[in-house]
This record gives C-alpha cells, sequence and structure tokens, in this order.
C-alpha cells in the first residue's frame, strides 16, 4: 500500500521572479536613514567647529554640503546597493532582514506570504535566494583585478565554462548538458544569511529558552537565548571536495552537506565508463572550497531554568563570517535553523532510530558588548555630557551604583572606580604593569556583599559571577579537556579566563580551599595563568579586575580578636587588593531604624526611595554602562607636579605604617603595591571627568578612599585586637562622634528657638546619655568622658552642657542662658566631676565651672561671665564654695602643666590672683550698688 502523499501547489519559479523583484526594487524609508545616520554621530568632535561661519564658504562648498545633506535624506536601494559592494568585495556576506521583507510584501498585497514561507522551510529558501543573487548580480564598478588570487582565477573559468554549457543546452536543446556545470557553490565569494524579524505588535516574536525548543521547530527560523558555555576553535570544513581522475583527467565535485561524508574513490565520468576504465580519483585541495567552522554549545539561563531542574545544552554550528563572534560566558541571541543530524560513530549503533538536533547560525545578537563594540545612543550620550559638565557625576553614579541597597556609599564609590578601571602600561622591555583594580569586601553576613557583586557582574560587559566554594582551582583556571569536534586535547577557561577584560565576581572567597586560592596570585598582579598539564604548557590572558567578597574568620567579625586574625586572608594576597572594606552588621537603632524604612519601601513601591540627589537624577545600568564606556576611551597620566605630591603621601603613609608596626597597632601593610593602587584610583577618577590628566585632587579622594578602607578595620579593630590602646573615654568620644554623624539624638523638640550666633550640633543629652549606659558603660565613665574631653577643647562635637533643658547646646547659648532659674533644676549627673563628699552642691559649682570655662575658650568676656556666675552663687550662698572650686581647679591645672613640660595655655587659664581680683572686684560693685 503506497503512502499518502499531499503537494502544496507552491510555484518556486514564482517566489524567485519575487525576491528578484524584491532586491531590485526595495528602499529604505526616510526614518532609518536618518537614525542610521544619527548613528555615526560623535558629540566630541563636531564636523563643524566653534569659529565655522557660513559666510566663509563659497557657493561651490555649500551647494555640496547641501547635496550630501540630501543625499542622506534620500531614501536608498538597500539590497542593491549590497550587490554593488559584494561586487566589488566590498563585503562577503548578504543578510536578508525579514523585517524588510515583511514591509515589502505589504506593499505589493501580500499575497504570497514569503515571510512565512521562510520562516518554515528556512534551508531551502537559502539557495532560493541565491540564485536569484547570482542572476543579478552586478559587474564590479572599478578595478577588482589587484586583488585576484588563485581562487579568483579557477573561479572565473568555473563561470565562463557555466555559460558555455549554458548556450550549447540552448543551442542543441539538451538540458542534460546542464549537469555538467559546476556546483552553484564554487562560483559563490559570499554567504546569504536571514535576520530574523523583530517582535512588534502585529507579529509578537521573542527569543525561546532551550526547553522551549521543540519538534514542530524543525526546519524552522527561531531564535534561542543562552549563555555560551564552550566554544570550539575555528577549523575549515569542507563545502564542496574537488577529485582528479589519474585516467582521464576529469574534475569531479562533490557537494557535502554534513560534517561526515564518504569520499569518492571511482571516477563516475562518461569517459572512464566508455573504456571501461576505473580511474582511481585523487582529492585536489586547490579546487575544493572550504568555510571557517565553529562550534558553540549554549546553556540556558538560571532564570530559565525550572525549579529541581538542571540547565539544558544545544550545539550551535557557526559558518562564514559568524564565527569568533560569541566568546565563552556571552549571552547571546542566536537566531538560526534547528535541524536534525543522524549519530555518527559508536553512538549510531547505539541510538538506533534516534538523530541529534542542533542550531545552524544565521544571526547572532550580543546582549553585553565590550565597552569598545557599544554603540551610544546621540540622546543618551547628550545626558551623560551634560551631566559632567555639573561636575557631579561621581556623586550621581555612586548613588546609582545598586541604588536599592541602602548606605554604603565608599562601597559603591569604589566599585565604580572598579567599572571604569585604570590605565594598563606596557614598558618598552615587555614588562607590564596592571591598570584593573581589585577590590575586596569583608564583613558580617546580611551586609548585601553578594547582592553587590551580582549588579557589578550585571553591568559589566564581561563580568563573570561564581562562588568559591563551589570553585576549584581548574574551574577558576583552566581545565584540560578533549574536543568532541576534533578530539585533540584542549584547554577550556574557567571563569577567570571567561572574565578576560572584564570583572570576575568571587563570592565566599573565604571558604575556598587554599590550594585552590594560589592560583588567584598570579592572575592579581600579572594577570597571566600559567598551565604546565598533559602536555600542554602555555599562558592565558586573565586580564580581569577580582571583586571578592568573604566573611570573617568565625563567620561574623569577632571583637575579642584583632582585625588580622579576623581577616585570615594570607598577606600575599591581602596586599594584592588595591581596596578593602569591612562592612559590620553593628546594632544601632537610628542606622536599623532608615535601613527598615528603606527595605519596606522598596518592596511597597518595587523600586529605591529618593537618594538625595538633584530633581532625584539616578543613572540606570544601561547609563552607567554607556558612561563608563565613553569615560574608557581616556588614557590619563600623571604630571610631575602630582607625581611629587605622590612621593610625598607615600613616604608619610610608610611612617605612619612603622609608627603603628611600634604600637603593634598595624593590620595592614603600606606596600609599592598600595602607591600603585592609589594611581590607579586617580586614573579612574580623572577618566570619570573626561579628561586625559591626573590632578591633585582625584590623588586625594584616592587617598580618602584608601584611608576610609582602613578607617572601617581600624574602627573595629579598635573594639577588639586594639581595645588595650583606647580607654572608655576614647571609646564614649568615638560613639558620641558616631551620633552626631549621623544625627542622633538631636534636640529638635527644643523649646526655645536657636542662636542666631549658636554653632554645632545640638544633641540630648538625655538621649546620649542612655545610648552610651546602653553600651555598657558606667555613668562613672561617662562624666570622666566629658571632663577629660572640655579639658583637651575638643570641638569637632559639642560637649557643652546646656542647663536645665537636658540638651548639649553651644556656648552661645550658655552665655545667654538665665542662670540663675536653672541652677536648682540642673540634674545631679550633669556634675563634669566624680561625686565627692561634698554633696551636689560641689557638683553644681563644678557644672559652673565648665560653662565659665567654655565661655572664655569661645572669646566671651571673661569679667562678666565671672560675675555673672558669682552673683548667682552669692544670691543662692555659695560664694565662697565657688570661689574654693576655682583655686582648687586651677591649681590642678598648673600641676597637670608642669606634669606634661610646663606648656602653658593662656586661653581660658587663670592665676588666683586674677581669680581673687575678679571676686573682689564683683563684690565690691554689689556693696556700693
Amino acid at each position: 500500500m503506497a503512502l499518502l502523499s499531499y503537494r502544496q501547489p507552491v510555484d518556486y519559479g514564482v517566489q524567485l521572479d519575487a525576491f528578484k523583484s524584491f532586491i531590485n526594487t526595495f528602499k529604505t524609508s526616510a526614518h532609518e536613514t536618518i537614525t542610521t545616520r544619527l548613528g555615526d554621530i560623535n558629540i566630541d568632535e563636531d564636523d563643524l567647529s566653534d569659529e565655522y561661519d557660513f559666510m566663509d564658504e563659497d557657493d561651490e562648498a555649500q551647494r555640496r554640503r547641501q547635496q550630501d545633506k540630501e543625499r542622506r535624506r534620500k531614501p536608498v536601494h538597500k539590497y542593491k546597493d549590497l550587490l554593488q559592494d559584494l561586487a566589488d568585495r566590498k563585503v562577503d556576506e548578504i543578510v536578508v532582514d525579514l523585517d524588510d521583507l515583511h514591509q515589502w510584501e505589504e506593499e505589493m498585497g501580500g499575497e504570497m506570504n514569503l515571510v512565512e514561507s521562510i520562516e518554515k522551510n528556512t534551508k531551502h529558501y537559502v539557495e532560493t535566494l541565491s540564485r536569484a543573487v547570482d542572476s543579478l548580480m552586478p559587474a564590479p564598478s572599478n578595478s577588482v583585478s589587484f586583488k585576484d588570487d588563485v581562487l579568483d582565477v579557477l573561479m572565473a573559468n568555473r563561470q565562463q565554462r557555466n555559460r558555455d554549457l549554458e548556450q550549447a543546452a540552448e543551442r542543441m536543446f539538451d538540458p542534460t548538458l546542464l549537469n555538467e556545470q559546476f556546483p552553484a557553490q564554487l562560483t559563490r565569494r559570499y554567504t546569504l544569511v536571514f535576520k530574523p524579524r523583530s517582535s512588534s505588535n502585529d507579529a509578537p516574536t521573542k527569543a525561546l529558552s532551550v526547553r522551549q525548543v521543540r519538534g514542530d521547530h524543525l526546519g524552522h527560523l527561531i531564535t534561542i537565548r543562552g549563555i555560551a558555555t564552550r566554544v570550539s576553535d575555528v577549523k575549515p570544513i569542507v563545502q564542496v571536495s574537488a577529485y582528479t581522475c589519474d585516467r582521464c583527467g576529469c574534475e569531479i565535485f562533490q557537494p557535502v552537506s554534513d560534517k561526515q561524508f564518504g569520499p569518492l574513490t571511482v571516477c563516475p565520468s562518461q569517459d572512464c565508463k566508455d573504456n571501461q576504465a576505473k580511474g582511481q580519483l585523487h582529492p585536489s585541495s586547490r579546487a575544493s572550497k572550504f568555510l571557517p567552522f565553529q562550534e558553540v554549545k549554549i546553556q540556558e539561563l538560571a532564570e530559565q531554568v525550572p525549579i529541581g531542574q538542571i540547565p539544558r545544552t544545544l550545539t550551535v554550528l557557526c559558518y562564514g563570517t559568524l564565527v569568533r563572534q560569541i566568546n565563552p560566558g556571552d549571552i547571546v541571541d542566536i537566531g538560526g535553523i534547528f535541524l536534525p543530524t543522524p549519530y555518527t560513530g559508536f553512538k549510531a549503533m547505539r541510538a538506533g532510530l534516534l538523530t541529534d538536533t542542533f542550531l545552524e547560525a544565521h544571526h547572532i545578537t550580543q546582549h553585553k558588548k565590550a565597552y569598545e563594540d557599544m554603540e551610544i545612543d546621540p540622546i543618551m550620550m547628550r545626558r551623560i555630557i551634560k551631566f559632567t559638565q555639573t561636575g557631579s557625576q561621581y556623586e550621581y553614579l555612586a548613588k546609582s551604583i545598586a541604588p536599592e541597597i541602602f548606605g554604603h556609599l565608599d562601597v559603591k564609590k569604589a566599585l565604580l572606580l572598579l567599572l571604569v578601571g585604570g590605565v594598563t602600561k606596557e614598558v618598552g622591555d615587555g614588562m607590564r604593569i596592571r591598570g584593573d583594580i581589585n577590590i575586596c569586601l569583608m564583613g558580617d553576613p546580611g551586609v548585601a556583599k553578594s547582592q553587590l557583586l551580582k549588579y557589578i557582574s550585571k553591568v559589566a560587559p564581561r563580568g563573570v559571577y561564581t562562588s568559591g566554594r563551589g570553585s576549584s582551582g581548574v574551574g577558576l583556571t583552566a581545565a584540560v579537556m578533549r574536543d568532541p569536534v576534533t578530539d585533540e586535547m584542549v584547554l577550556e577557561g574557567g571563569a577567570l579566563v571567561l572574565a578576560d577584560n572584564g570583572i570576575c565576581c568571587i563570592d565566599e572567597f573565604d571558604k575556598m580551599d587554599d590550594n585552590d586560592r594560589t592560583a588567584i596570585h598570579e592572575v592579581m598582579e600579572q594577570q597571566t595563568i600559567s598551565i604546565s598539564k598533559a602536555g600542554i604548557s602555555t599562558t592565558l590572558n586573565a586580564r580581569t579586575s577580582i571583586l571578592a567578597a568573604a566573611n570573617p574568620l568565625y563567620g561574623r567579625y569577632n571583637t575579642r580578636l584583632s582585625a588580622v586574625e579576623n581577616i585570615n586572608l594570607p598577606a600575599a594576597l591581602l596586599s594584592r587588593f588595591d581596596v578593602m572594606f569591612l562592612l559590620l552588621d553593628t546594632p544601632t537603632r537610628e542606622l536599623d531604624a532608615q535601613l527598615a524604612k528603606h527595605v519596606a519601601y522598596v518592596h511597597m513601591h518595587n523600586r529605591h526611595p529618593d537618594l538625595g540627589t538633584v530633581d532625584g537624577v539616578v543613572f540606570s545600568p544601561q547609563e552607567v554602562r554607556a558612561y563608563v564606556a565613553q569615560a574608557r576611551t581616556y588614557r590619563p597620566v600623571v604630571p610631575q607636579s602630582v607625581s611629587e605630591y605622590m612621593v610625598k603621601t607615600y613616604v608619610r603613609l610608610r611612617g605612619q605604617q612603622k609608627r603603628a608596626e611600634k604600637k603593634n597597632q598595624n593590620f595592614g601593610h603600606t606596600t609599592p603595591r598600595t602607591l600603585l593602587g592609589v594611581i590607579r584610583l586617580a586614573q579612574a577618577l580623572a577618566r570619570l571627568r573626561f579628561s586625559n590628566a591626573v590632578t591633585q585632587e582625584d590623588v586625594d579622594e584616592a587617598l580618602r578612599l584608601v584611608e576610609a578602607s582602613k578607617e572601617s578595620l581600624a574602627a573595629e579593630d579598635g573594639r577588639g585586637g586594639n581595645r588595650r590602646t583606647l580607654n572608655a573615654s576614647s571609646k564614649i568620644y568615638n560613639l558620641v562622634k558616631g551620633l552626631a554623624d549621623t544625627g542622633a539624638c538631636r534636640a529638635d523638640d527644643d523649646e526655645e528657638e536657636e542662636d542666631e550666633g549658636s554653632f554645632g550640633v545640638e544633641l540630648n543629652l538625655r538621649k546620649v546619655k542612655e545610648r552610651v549606659i546602653a553600651k555598657g558603660f558606667t555613668e562613672n565613665q561617662w562624666l570622666t568622658a566629658l571632663e577629660e574631653y572640655t579639658d583637651l577643647d575638643v570641638s569637632f562635637i559639642s560637649f557643652h552642657p546646656r542647663i536645665g533643658d537636658g540638651c548639649v547646646g553651644t556656648v552661645a547659648d550658655l552665655a545667654n542662658h538665665r542662670y540663675g532659674k536653672q541652677l536648682e533644676t540642673a540634674p545631679a549627673w550633669c556634675s563634669l566631676r566624680r561625686p565627692t563628699p561634698r554633696g551636689k552642691e560641689v557638683r553644681s559649682c563644678n557644672l559652673w565651672l565648665a560653662c565659665f570655662l567654655l565661655a572664655l575658650r569661645f572669646g566671651f568676656c571673661r569679667v562678666c561671665v565671672f560675675g555673672q556666675i558669682t552673683g548667682v552663687m552669692w544670691c543662692k550662698g555659695r560664694a565662697k564654695l565657688w570661689v574654693d572650686v576655682c583655686v582648687e581647679w586651677h591649681e590642678e591645672r598648673r600641676m597637670d602643666q608642669r606634669r606634661v613640660g610646663n606648656r602653658s595655655d593662656s586661653k581660658g587659664t587663670m592665676t588666683v590672683y586674677q581669680v581673687g581680683k575678679m571676686i573682689k572686684g564683683f563684690f565690691c560693685q554689689v556693696f556700693v550698688t
């Protein structure tokens, strides 16, 4: 019983004529022409200078300019001009955009459904359109004979023979003569591919995942999105194999459409058949045609994999101009033909009737292009230049790094400089000084280290995110594998090789094995990977920036150990990091409240809150990538004056390290690599300004970032390793300083208006005391700290008691207070000294003494203030006690000065004679009155 067959009435001749008409008549629209020309605009290099004046041009120049402008706006024959470029050997590929064919078909009526036919039977229409191109190929517009090679001579002879056979077939009415023509592949110098339709309202198309490709897609033109996991070497694949007979001398051609084929051995020519001779065929590589071939493995993205399953892979075959367009680690959309292929070798014996599948690539779209390959939109470029001229782009871009993450502004600034990078130097003798910046983020769990790493890996064009726990040394560097295509031992690059010219983000850096971690030492400084295994000895490039995240030794920072013991990383590795931040989860009421509000806002509105920039400016990841791409085009140098400033600063840092080592306070070492790190950070700051010269301000900001990273370590080290050198007063001062910086415990509910002459930050004394007591300090330690820092004349934070209202205020408020009215309400714990047997009266007098001394230090009238206080004490019956306290303070002050080397402080210091004279004069004034 014969199988039922169905023949669809498709007239391929009519379709061939339609394709010829499309190539000859299709024109691009004026909008497409203008948009294409806009892509060539360079904002920095305008065609017209600032001094240009159209009056300076003559009539001929104006006419040429006007003609050029009209020519740019005029629609052009896209494919007809492309054929001319092909004949002139300017291009060797024809890309047929199905959007253009769909537009032309709608204009013509759209009865043949050419686009749908191509999408469902793509392989056939590649040959159909190639025949249309062959018939419409124009003659070269200029002489190209100087470009001729052996292939051109052979092709010219083949084309002439084909034309002779066509003419002979027409004269002799013998169509069998056409069978002796050369295969069409031998006479073509181009490859024809299709570009899939873009997504639109009437034809919604989207990229499929590997898992979504089904059997009904066989033979169709589809688009698949995935990440390239393995890319083979480029090898020549035979398209037409040529043989020469040793008896009759005939050339035999065998078209090859698969990766494997059986070579011909016996000559099938008519001469050998007539002579009954079995001529032997010898391969002729010179007459054969080869194409570049590359095999790519595409894997599903992480977000495309269902729960509990592993990613699937698909083989993609690239031919011709599509090779070397994909690198391992690239996220790409590949449009191609989904085709079956039978198993070969031992797999064919086990598979039976099963076949494997592959995708023949036709169009490749990169999701994240390299910085030098990016085409910046002119509108975005103008916005970038607008904010560059304001001088605030550094702050704006830093706040645009992961805006959903609260705080960590200095860390985000360092990550921004990591994206920009410094300038790589290559000395004449071959030595190479890296320009990539390495950063390490260490801290407690839950401080958004991993989120920052993932954000940077997404923003960077070549960003690879990996975990140190699941990565071995081979997985980070390179592994030796057997290539399934060529069956040779090849190297497959790891995460560091995949991130070449990019950023490698390594999470859980502390969980790595020591043997695996040693593989990173060479990468972080020399930026190469030396491999000697399985008979392969080579050096791979790993020009990447390392962004590592690690936890302290015991998971959380242990305050009983020093910073060096908590970090638990070798010094050779730490010195390779240009910046190292310590991010700790310290419970703080204000910061915790702000963090909770930030997180709640993000969950409620699905966006970050206002970051405090002007007009709420926040750059999107695409704008950040475009800005970084433009900044990396600059190569700033260090002038002589800035170089001398760097030298002095480096010598100073080395001196500070030497003194810290003597006091056993060092947690890191200032090495020559530190100087190189400062230079790289300064160059990155200059790049952000679009400048080719480093300024002293850039160096200062780079030093500030380095010092800020060390301060984060030193601050916590003061809690831990160096707590023997910090007393309770210093710790309390640091605590109150932090409260003033964060704006906590402010006296916002003060009933009295702030005076015009007041200054400083007003803190509620009661709240500050509660915070200090909550940290484990005693009331005596709190009072002692107030006294010590008052005597030291520290004005960074106002430790000045405002009597009665419980606020730490300014001295101007003290001078204008009603002392007598508020003396009785002054709390006993406001004393600046420890309690004495004389009780509350002495404490009150000490409080007044502190007010008096502060008033003197800030320039108030000595006699006036002293007289006011003495008057109050006279009214309260405590004048004698007040004088005794002043004399006792003066004696203690004089003894302290003698102990420290007779250093006198005339400001705010009085002798006993001056105290007595003031009191006597005041009392005389009172009695006379």
